[in-house]
């Protein structure tokens, strides 16, 4: 057995790729659009993961687009993507500054939670050892849920 790729709903195909390609920082490695099922499937992969995803040798994440407007409640969630970045802080505040609300600060160094614009937590994890704490994540409150 070999796990292939999670997905999620998107109800907006342009927020949620600004959010995983332009803020999260995912790559599109292949788009297969139907007419007849009235559907957009988008796969993304981390960057680097890029080669082996498209030999099909990564994990990805699937994006799927109805084209036909329905609403996605929290019920339809699965719990979260996780993602190991190198600087947690550095990553967090590049995503802040886009405009993504960290709702899990990375206070320990170590782990914070944002979510994409269908309600998706994303769990960020700190390559290799815990970061020392630091001001301002360090006394930073969570926002909302993660």
């Amino acid at each position: 057995m070999k796990f292939l790729h999670t997905m999620v709903r998107a109800s907006n195909l342009d927020d949620t790729m600004d959010f995983y390609c332009n803020k999260l920082g995912l790559v599109e490695v292949n788009r297969y659009e139907s007419e007849q099922g009235r559907f957009t499937l988008v796969f993304l992969a981390a960057p680097g993961d890029i080669d082996s995803a498209r030999e099909g040798q990564s994990p990805l994440v699937e994006i799927t687009y109805n084209w036909d407007p329905e609403e996605y409640d929290s019920g339809r969630n699965f719990g979260h993507l996780a993602y190991r970045v190198e600087n947690i802080y550095e990553t967090c505040q590049r995503l802040m500054d886009a405009g993504v609300t960290i709702n899990r600060p990375p206070r320990d160094g170590h782990m914070a939670f944002v979510r994409s614009p269908d309600g998706v937590s994303i769990e960020l994890l700190q390559e290799g050892e815990s970061l020392a704490p630091q001001k301002p994540w360090a006394s930073m409150e969570n926002t909302g849920s993660w």
